[in-house]
């Protein structure tokens, strides 16, 4: 009897070298990250869809920690795992404070903060808040 020696996709998934994976695209990488943070029990999750805002990239996540420690750990956490998935080019600020994280993912943004550094930054209400004209017209008369 012949052994079948063809192998599953998941056992060649594991012979492509990394560098020849498919990059996710930005909606897959945001499924990653909000699963992560939910795994890592994050609080106050916001996903703010930066189209038509910004070309910088397509989401912004904002999320809470419980403390600094707990900050640090999402923080690795997410940034191991995305190299996992395949996403390159990571960059992180705000360690080892940790009271503000910033991890850029390419097409996602993530912010991780400690709850009164949130509160005072307030980023949600800066990036979902109306677009002001460009310009506005001064009165030529004194009121």
């Amino acid at each position: 009897m012949q052994t079948d020696k063809r192998k599953t996709d998941k056992e060649r998934t594991k012979l492509i070298p990394q560098s020849q994976k498919a990059i996710p695209t930005g909606d897959k990488v945001l499924k990653f990250v909000k699963a992560y943070l939910d795994d890592d029990k994050a609080e106050g999750i916001v996903v703010i869809d930066l189209e038509g805002k910004t070309e910088i990239a397509d989401y912004l996540v904002i999320a809470t920690g419980t403390s600094q420690r707990h900050v640090g750990a999402m923080t690795d956490h997410i940034q191991r795992k995305l190299k996992t998935e395949g996403v390159k080019g990571i960059a992180v600020e705000g360690t080892p404070q940790c009271d503000w994280v910033l991890i850029d993912a390419g097409d996602v943004i993530i912010h991780l903060f400690r709850p009164e550094v949130r509160d005072f930054y307030n980023l949600e209400k800066i990036w979902t808040a109306p677009t002001a004209p460009a310009t506005e017209t001064l009165s030529a008369t004194p009121a």
